[in-house]
Parts: C-alpha cells; sequence; structure tokens
C-alpha cells in the first residue's frame, strides 16, 4: 500500500489543503476499509479496478471513477475490487463550495459523479488526460487545469463562516457555537444555513470531526495511553463522550483501532507526517 501527499499551487492553496496519491495491489486489496471522517471534502479519480462503498452489510453502490465525496458524518465502508489506483484532491471544509455552488450538504456521505456536477465531455477530457499522463507530476497538472477552469472567482464566505472555523481549529473543536453568537437563536439558525450550505455539516457536526482527529492523532502517537487521557487531551467531557462520537462516526469501538484491518487506510492518513 503506496500512499503519499503533494502540496498544491500557490493559487489553490487557499481551497485545497493537498493531493494524495493511493496505489494497492490486486493482492493487498481484499478487506473492507473504514474510512474516519477528517472534516474535509475530496474529489477522487479512480484510475485502477474500481471500488465498493458498502450501504449495509451486504449491499453496495460501485463509486464512480470520477467522483466528489462529500463530509463524512457516519460509518462509510468501502472495499476495493482488485488493483487500487487513486489520485484525489482533499479540500479545506470550505474549499469545494468556491468551485460549485450546490448546496454542500446534498454531498455529504455520499460520492457524487463529477459528469453530474461539471458535465460529461469536461469530465471525459481530464480522464483521459490522467490515464495518459507518465507521471504523478503530471496527473496534477492535469487536475490543476481542471480546477482553474472551473473555479468561480465570485464565490466567498461569508465572514463569520471563516471566524467560526478558524476558532474550531484553534480550540480543536470545542467552540461554543451559543457563546460565539452571543445566545442569539436567530443568528445561530443562520450560521448553521451557511455552513450547510458552504462547508456541508453544522458547526456542532464539524467539531466533532475535528475532535475525533485530535485523539486519532494522539492514538497514534502513543498507543499505550489511555483512553480516558487520550479523551480529556483531545477536549471530550469524559472517556464515554468520547467513545460516543467514535462509535457515531466511525461505527466501531476506539479500542479495536489498533487491531481492526478496516482501519489501515485511516492510519495512513492520519500517521504522524
Amino acid at each position: 500500500m503506496k500512499y503519499q501527499t503533494y502540496p498544491p499551487h500557490q493559487d489553490l492553496s487557499s481551497m485545497i489543503q493537498c493531493y494524495w496519491t493511493l496505489e494497492v495491489e490486486s493482492s493487498e486489496s481484499k478487506e473492507k476499509q473504514q474510512i474516519v471522517p477528517d472534516g474535509c471534502m475530496e474529489m477522487a479519480f479512480l484510475l485502477g479496478d474500481g471500488i465498493k462503498r458498502y450501504v449495509s452489510e451486504t449491499e453496495f453502490v460501485m463509486q464512480p471513477d470520477a467522483m466528489v465525496i462529500g463530509q463524512i458524518t457516519k460509518p462509510y465502508t468501502i472495499e476495493p475490487v482488485g488493483y487500487v489506483n487513486t489520485i484525489a484532491v482533499r479540500f479545506y471544509p470550505y474549499g469545494f463550495s468556491m468551485i460549485h455552488n450546490v448546496p454542500m450538504f446534498e454531498l455529504s456521505d455520499r460520492e457524487t459523479d463529477l459528469r453530474i456536477l461539471f458535465g460529461e465531455e469536461k469530465v471525459t477530457n481530464i480522464l483521459k488526460d490522467l490515464k495518459n499522463s507518465k507521471s504523478t507530476e503530471d496527473r496534477i497538472q492535469c487536475i490543476e487545469s481542471f480546477l482553474f477552469s472551473v473555479l468561480n472567482q465570485k464565490s466567498n464566505l461569508e465572514r463569520v463562516v471563516h471566524l467560526v472555523m478558524e476558532s474550531l481549529t484553534e480550540t480543536r473543536g470545542s467552540t461554543s457555537i451559543v457563546s460565539f453568537l452571543d445566545h442569539d437563536p436567530a443568528k445561530i439558525r443562520d450560521l448553521e444555513r451557511k455552513f450547510l450550505k458552504r462547508v456541508g455539516v453544522s458547526p456542532k457536526t464539524l467539531g466533532k470531526v475535528i475532535r475525533l482527529q485530535t485523539a486519532l492523532k494522539l492514538m497514534l502517537e502513543d498507543e499505550p495511553n489511555s483512553l480516558t487521557q487520550i479523551a480529556y487531551d483531545s477536549n471530550y467531557y469524559d472517556q464515554s463522550h468520547f467513545i460516543k462520537d467514535f462509535r457515531s462516526l466511525t461505527g466501531l469501538n476506539p479500542k479495536q483501532f489498533w487491531q481492526d484491518k478496516r482501519f489501515q487506510l485511516s492510519t495512513l492518513f492520519y500517521q504522524k507526517k
């Protein structure tokens, strides 16, 4: 399993966290993988044999070869059907809204074919270019050309969304949105509507995901630490609060994180750079 990240073009760095590639030989890709939410949306191009996403224990859908994956807020299980060769864009939480005006909540917890969003011809062309490219650098240039062609310069976030997102990041997901907006119900509802449109999830859900990211990084850095200590260091009220959030977002218990093969891919994403 080969996973690699790459920085974005400077002019796209305000909306893109990184590009990443994943290559897995068919002999290694037989296990289901549980994807842990990270608060970001991703645009992925599948250049290998295809990937299933399970909608129940036994039912699945095949992911499109060119797709955007919306915010993940509940258990999300995938399984490669053979050789995996993927290149993807990891957007900041608000990033995808800069290139498309679809309400972001409509994309949550599923994959959406890019052809639906950008048209058959444009997506067919970029897939052809990606498959004909000789290197990762060439593929990144193809993706950046695509992004520049669809970038909507007029798409700007409202200031309040920026402020709340910055606060959530700085406090590792623990900002009190009620206090932030002076307990004004009208302001809170307005902020939630803007978050759903621009980010795809509510401020509360994004805060929950950011706290989980903090906990996962601590678990990977220092495995022997108790779950109670990790919970407190990640700004959870207590261990039971941590376990409850972990289960709601991944479908499993945090004690299974180190042993369960379904977390193998997520471990790569969260390991220390």
